[in-house]
């Protein structure tokens, strides 16, 4: 196994060990929450990251780790609405919830894997910054998307975005972690 791959799967545990202690709290209450909620919570986590790097100014004093730890955890619970819609009550259990965000971490860490193959790991040798940004993008270009009714032309849909936006928060956790 890979450094890489180490420190993927151990970033990954942690976001994994969050969304199930917040899911002791409120259970899987975001069901509830529309596309266009779910990427707006991502767009507050993003914002106050660039915020935080722009000014180097954190007045509420928690760290831009956390931030990123929620990107990882809003878009699962993204990728999860995409497949199974939407609700007007909770309607799973926070075992079927966790079934299914395992799903998407392995299907985001194996897209991963085949990317940092083929890119050489590149994320390695960028800024953070850049990083953020990249993940800034995505959420902009879903919240288009969503505004679209989910249709493109020729652009991947959502559920590329949400897998790049994890996997970047990811790696964005992984270079705090080596600094």
């Amino acid at each position: 196994m890979s450094l890489t791959e180490q420190q993927y799967d151990n970033i990954t545990a942690q976001c994994r060990s969050t969304f199930l202690s917040k899911m002791e709290d409120y259970g899987p209450s975001w069901r509830t929450m529309r596309p266009v909620s779910i990427v707006n919570q991502l767009f507050i986590k993003a914002k106050r990251i660039r915020e935080i790097e722009q000014t180097g100014v954190n007045l509420v004093g928690e760290d831009t780790r956390g931030e990123f730890m929620a990107i990882v955890n809003y878009a699962v619970m993204g990728l999860i609405q995409q497949e199974c819609g939407f609700a007007d009550t909770v309607d799973m259990t926070a075992e079927e919830a966790t079934v299914l965000y395992d799903k998407y971490i392995a299907e985001a860490r194996a897209l991963m894997l085949r990317k940092n193959h083929d890119y050489g790991e590149a994320w390695r040798e960028m800024d953070s910054e850049a990083i953020t940004d990249l993940i800034y993008n995505k959420i902009l270009r879903n919240k288009t998307i969503i505004r679209h009714g989910g249709k493109t032309i020729v652009s991947e849909g959502v559920e590329g975005n949400y897998f790049d936006m994890l996997n970047y928060a990811v790696f964005n956790l992984i270079k705090l972690e080596d600094s």
